[in-house]
């Protein structure tokens, strides 16, 4: 059995910061893999996302098959689809899209998904994902048919995460959303911390360091990066190695 969580709630304890890449199987190109996993390996990145709101099929069993030569860094699907479950992966948030309520994100997706599921040795995280307003419509908007929760309404994202925490999920996700025009605020991230009693994942419109320093100051255990590297990879060069950055 794999122990993803428990490695991330024993570096919760240390106070250890992660920082995962997410990598979307329809926008990175298998001979591209090498070159992009090696500045992973050499940057203080900790864990390797894989996933994308609408990904063809067979695409993220492909790339993770591929990313598994170059790392021994831990590879969690963020799947938009049942469609993006491989056995090849070492984990999976099963995200529960709690700050909408299409019954088909909140629990349908997840029904579909257990006859693969039940073939796996992954280690899956049940995860309560909420989508914050960004500045900009994005894809998982549209591929739901829901919308985010507003910025301004900041105890109604804490009670939203809070019900998540009570109802057994391990994982609360604040999303920005792909390319978001702006990072979740510190009210939102500081709230919702000194709410909750599990781990917090940011993710969406971290752009810069001063955006990932912030992101950690305020309350994140896991902070996501994905637009910044797909659209320069010299972000990696900004990326001092893990140990520097420990609390």
């Amino acid at each position: 059995m794999k122990r993803i969580y428990k490695d991330i709630l024993e570096s919760r304890c240390n106070q250890e910061r992660l920082l995962a890449v997410l990598i979307d199987p329809d926008k990175m190109r298998l001979r591209d893999v090498e070159p992009f996993i090696k500045k992973v390996n050499s940057s203080r990145i900790t864990h390797i996302f894989v996933g994308g709101s609408t990904v063809v099929e067979h695409a993220t069993d492909r790339l993770v098959k591929a990313i598994k030569e170059y790392t021994i860094l831990p590879v969690i699907l963020f799947p938009g689809d049942v469609t993006q479950i491989t056995p090849r992966a070492d984990a999976m948030l099963f995200l529960s899209l709690i700050s909408g309520r299409n019954p088909e994100y909140l629990i349908g997706k997840h029904v579909n998904a257990m006859t693969q599921l039940r073939k796996t040795d992954l280690d899956i995280i049940s995860t309560g994902y909420i989508l914050i307003e960004s500045g900009k419509e994005t894809a998982v908007e549209k591929v739901t048919g829901t919308k985010p929760l507003s910025r301004a309404n900041v105890q109604y994202i804490v009670d939203t995460a809070k019900a998540a925490e009570l109802l057994g999920m391990k994982l609360i996700y604040l999303e920005g959303g792909s390319g978001a025009r702006v990072p979740i605020s510190e009210e939102i991230v500081s709230k919702v911390k000194n709410e909750l009693n599990i781990p917090i994942i940011v993710g969406g419109g971290i752009k810069n360091m001063e955006h990932l320093d912030n992101a950690y100051k305020w309350g994140a255990d896991i902070v996501v990066v994905g637009t910044a590297f797909e659209e320069d990879d010299s972000f990696f060069d900004t990326l001092k190695r893990a140990e520097e950055y420990k609390s």
